[in-house]
C-alpha cells in the first residue's frame, strides 16, 4: 500500500447462509482530499462485528452492494479542513473496512479520542468502544446490576461477553457464569478472566448446564445468543430478574425466525423484565464508561481482551473467523500502514 492509494472492502453479493470470501471484493481508488468541514483519516485499527452479518442481507438500513462497508475504526488525521480536528489527532469513526476515510466531526459518532496515557490503542475498539459501551449500558442501565447479585452471560468469550464479565466484577457481582463454544474458551473464562463457572453449550442442554453451574439461580442475564440460551436463562432467573438482550447470534446466517422460548410465560409468572440494548441509545455514557474503566486498564487489572489480525487484506478473513468463533474477546484488524 502507498499513501496515494486507498483500499476498500466492498460487498458484491448477498450471502446465502454463512458468508464466503466470494461475497466480497478488494477495491482501490485514489486517496480522497478533504473539503470544508471534513478531515482525512488514515485508519490504524478496524472492527469486525456480529451485527455486520445482518446488514449484509440488505433491506432497510442494510449495506449496499458494490460500496464500501461501514464499521467502527480508529485512525489518525493526516489532513484536515475542520477546526475540530488537527493533523495527528486520533479519531474514532464508523467508516471502517477501508484504509482511508473522510470524516466529519460529530457525524455518525465521529469523535477525537482523549488518548489516555497507558491505555493501548486496541482498547478504544474493545472495552472503551462500542463493545464495552454495550456491556456497560446493559449492566448499569438496562439490567441495573446490584452488588452481590448473580449474573449469567452467553457468548461470554466474545467481545461484549468479555467486557460484561469484567464490568460486572467491578460492579460487585457475586457469582458470574458464562457459556462459550469450546473447552478452550471455557478454560479461558474461568482461568484467565475469573468467571466463577462456565460451560460449553455443545456439551448438553443449556438449561441443564446452567442449572448445574448456578444451582441457586441468577438475578441478571446478558443475552448475546437468544434461542436455547434465553430459554435456559428464563428458567434460572429468580423472581424480579432482569434480561438485557444484546444480540442473537443463534439467528445469524439465515435463521431469522427461531421458535419462541417454550417457557416465555415465566416472564409474567416471575415478574421478570426483558429489554433490548442498542448501543446507539447510550452514547451519552461514553465519558462515564471511560472514567470507570481507564484506571483499571492502566493498572492492568483488566486487559484489552482482543484478537488482532494483521493486515488490511485479511479483513474478510477476520470477519469470517469471528463468525466462526475463532476469537477470544474483540476481533480487530490492524492495518499494515
Amino acid at each position: 500500500m502507498t499513501t496515494h492509494t486507498a483500499h476498500f472492502v466492498h460487498q458484491i453479493a448477498r450471502p446465502c447462509g454463512f458468508p464466503t470470501a466470494a461475497d466480497f471484493a478488494h477495491v482501490t481508488a485514489p486517496v480522497p482530499e478533504p473539503g470544508p468541514g471534513t478531515a482525512l483519516v488514515e485508519n490504524l485499527l478496524l472492527s469486525v462485528d456480529p451485527y455486520h452479518r445482518g446488514l449484509m442481507d440488505g433491506g432497510e438500513g442494510g449495506f449496499e452492494l458494490d460500496a464500501p462497508l461501514e464499521g467502527r475504526a480508529v485512525g489518525r488525521v493526516v489532513a484536515s479542513c475542520d477546526p475540530g480536528l488537527r493533523e495527528g489527532d486520533l479519531v474514532f469513526h464508523r467508516a471502517g473496512w477501508r484504509t482511508h476515510a473522510l470524516v466529519t466531526p460529530g457525524a455518525d459518532g465521529t469523535r477525537r479520542l482523549r488518548g489516555h496515557d497507558g491505555v493501548p490503542l486496541e482498547a478504544y475498539l474493545s472495552h472503551l468502544g462500542g463493545t464495552g459501551l454495550t456491556a456497560y449500558a446493559a449492566l448499569t442501565r438496562t439490567a441495573a446490576l446490584r452488588s452481590g447479585e448473580d449474573l449469567f452471560v452467553s457468548a461470554a468469550a466474545g467481545g461484549v461477553g468479555t467486557a460484561t464479565g469484567h464490568i460486572a466484577r467491578l460492579l460487585g457481582a457475586r457469582r458470574i457464569v458464562g457459556s462459550a463454544g469450546s473447552a478452550a474458551k471455557v478454560r479461558h473464562l474461568t482461568d484467565v478472566l475469573g468467571f466463577d463457572a462456565a460451560f460449553d453449550y455443545h456439551d448438553g442442554p443449556v438449561g441443564e448446564q446452567l442449572a448445574h453451574a448456578a444451582p441457586d439461580g441468577i438475578d441478571v442475564y446478558v443475552d448475546n445468543v437468544g434461542g436455547d440460551h434465553l430459554e435456559g436463562a428464563i428458567d434460572a432467573l429468580r423472581e424480579y430478574g432482569r434480561i438485557a438482550w444484546v444480540g442473537a447470534i443463534s439467528m445469524h446466517n439465515g435463521d431469522r425466525s427461531p421458535a419462541a422460548p417454550r417457557n416465555l410465560f415465566e416472564v409474567v409468572h416471575k415478574s421478570l423484565r426483558l429489554e433490548g440494548v442498542l448501543v446507539r441509545n447510550h452514547t451519552n455514557l461514553q465519558e462515564e464508561l471511560e472514567e470507570f474503566l481507564v484506571p483499571h486498564l492502566r493498572s492492568g487489572r483488566i486487559g484489552t481482551d482482543t484478537t488482532v489480525v494483521q493486515g488490511f487484506d485479511r479483513t474478510v478473513e477476520a470477519f469470517l473467523g469471528m463468525l466462526r468463533g475463532e476469537n477470544l474477546g474483540k476481533m480487530l484488524v490492524r492495518i499494515d500502514n
